[in-house]
Parts: structure tokens; sequence; C-alpha cells
């Protein structure tokens, strides 16, 4: 399944854009700010926040730029949503990002020439997308047991960390939440953003997850993951300045003979895993278990390249 299948949350979200209000909540100076709705009525985070800030429930970042000082923790069922161009929206944190048991987040948002990448949701033209929205936490972002998190055009100063989350080894839509309204899956992704230390995705259970074009300092390890869709994860075209390990990732039952379970190139289309493009990765260190040989981009091929 192509990287990038983002794009198909942009119409949702305008469907929940057209019937969404503004709300600001208050808060005492010496506590964090709370922004909380719904995705009827959802909060909207804007102008300085220097306490922190809590997400209960839905938040979105479309109102203008959003600087948050402290740590942004999105409890536990919570939805943080911070894909807007318009009024030049933008989220900047001066500290960690921490998302809850059953949260989500979605960070950035850049359409690419090629139509990978993701589109932001309030461009006025969805087939020509022109609509960016660079966030930057300065911190780490820490999703534990979250239910997903997407990192689009992003700067991360130091760690990404997601363990443990996902809504399951399925492609179904979830009967609630965020992706409920956005009828798609649960799924995790980081493209086109820049991590100043590892990245860690470790044993998610979800449809789907990748990273492509990214660019980490350190290392990254995929680990004990376990997800529903046969090229779940594409780990795509990215400079890593360390190693790269995978290991004991698995595809229940759909992984077809001879396919590997991650892989370094991406379907030329919808109707199928093949064929396939090319898209290896740099690595500055070592290459490890599911990330040493290239995966092929024809049915039964060999490797397409030297190395993952």
């Amino acid at each position: 399944m192509k990287l990038g299948r983002g794009l198909s949350l942009t119409a949702a979200v305008g469907v929940v854009l057209a019937i969404a209000g503004t709300t600001a909540g208050a808060n005492p100076a010496a506590s964090p700010h709370v922004c909380s709705g719904t995705f009827s009525s959802p909060g909207v985070l804007k102008g300085a926040n220097p306490n922190g800030v809590v997400v209960k429930g839905v938040c979105f970042v479309n109102a203008g730029k959003a600087h948050v000082t402290g740590t942004l923790t999105v409890t536990n069922g919570s939805a943080l949503v911070a894909l807007f161009g318009a009024h030049h929206s933008s989220l900047t944190v001066a500290g960690n990002v921490v998302l809850d048991r059953g949260s989500a987040a979605a960070l950035g948002c850049k359409a690419n020439p090629n139509g990978t990448g993701m589109a932001c949701v309030d461009d006025p033209d969805q087939s020509h997308p022109t609509l960016t929205s660079h966030d930057r936490i300065s911190g780490n972002i820490i999703a534990h047991k979250a239910l997903g998190l997407i990192v689009h055009n992003s700067a991360i100063g130091n760690s990404i960390k997601d363990i443990g989350g996902g809504g399951g080894a399925t492609c179904a839509v979830p009967k609630s939440g965020i992706f409920h309204a956005f009828k798609s899956p649960a799924f995790s992704d980081l493209e086109d953003s820049s991590v100043g230390g590892d990245v860690r995705m470790n044993g998610l259970r979800t449809c789907w997850f990748g990273l492509a074009r990214d660019n980490v300092r350190s290392y990254v390890t995929i680990n004990l993951n376990k997800t529903a869709d046969p090229d779940a994860i594409e780990v795509l075209a990215n400079h890593i300045g360390a190693s790269l390990s995978c290991s004991n990732n698995r595809h229940p039952g759909t992984q077809p003979k001879g396919a590997l379970p991650i892989w370094d190139s991406a379907d030329a289309g919808e109707s199928g895993l093949y064929p396939r493009v090319s898209e290896p990765n740099t690595v500055g260190g070592s290459r490890s278990g599911q990330c040493v040989k290239a995966s092929p981009i024809k049915l039964g091929g060999p490797p397409a390249a030297k190395k993952f």
C-alpha cells in the first residue's frame, strides 16, 4: 500500500471542519492550559502557553501559531490535530509531547509534488495543495500505548519513542475516537521530518506504519511489531546517522510467499503489492535483522538494491 495514504483523511476532516466551532479554555497562570472539546466543537490551541498544555478530548491547531513552553500531554483517548496550514497555523513545543494510552496526535502537513506526504486538511485545493505547516518539538515525542502517532514535515529536537500502541493488528476502522471520525484504520507514520536523536517504534499492533524521507541523526529500531497490511512496514529513502535494527516484525496471515515483512520499496499503484519502486535508505552504521536485504520490485524477483 502506498505510503502517504494519510491523504485519505483530508476529506473526513473537512467534514469535521464544516461543523466545528472554536473554543479556548482559560486556566490559572500556574497551571497547564487545558485544550478540550469534541469533533463537533473542538478546542483550539493558539498563542503562547507558558505553563504547558493538557489535551482532553479533541484539540485543533488551526487558528495561527501556537507555542507551548513545557510538556504538552495528550490524555487517555484524546486527540491533538495539527494538520492545518491556513492562517500560518503551526505548533511549537519547547519541551516534550507525551501521548497517553489510546490517544492520538497528527503533527505537520505538506504534500510533495509526486503525491507523497500529507496535504493540510484546510487547503482549499486538495487536487493541487500548496499549504504547509512545519511543527517543531524541541524535546521528545513519547507515545506509550497510544492509538496512533502521525508526524509530517516536522522537526523533533531529541527522540521519538512509540511503544506498545495501535488499535490492534487489523485494518478495520475503530468504533470510536479520532480514526473513527476520519473513517480510517489506526496507523502511525513519520515522513519528511528531522529527528535529532533516535526513533524507536516497537511493540505496535496496528494496520500499518512507515518512515519515509526522514533525517534521523542517531539510530532507528523497528522491533516486535505486528501489522495487518501485507506491506504495512515501509522504510523508504531515509538518512539514518547510526544503526538500523529490525527484528521480529510480523504480518499474520497476509504475507505472500517470498515477500519481506519490511519494505524499502513502495508499491507503484493501489492494485496490489507489485510492481514496486525501490527507495533504499542511507545508513551510517550497521543494518541488522529484517532491514539488511533489499526488497524485490517484482514478485519472485531478486533484491532491487545491494542494501536495504
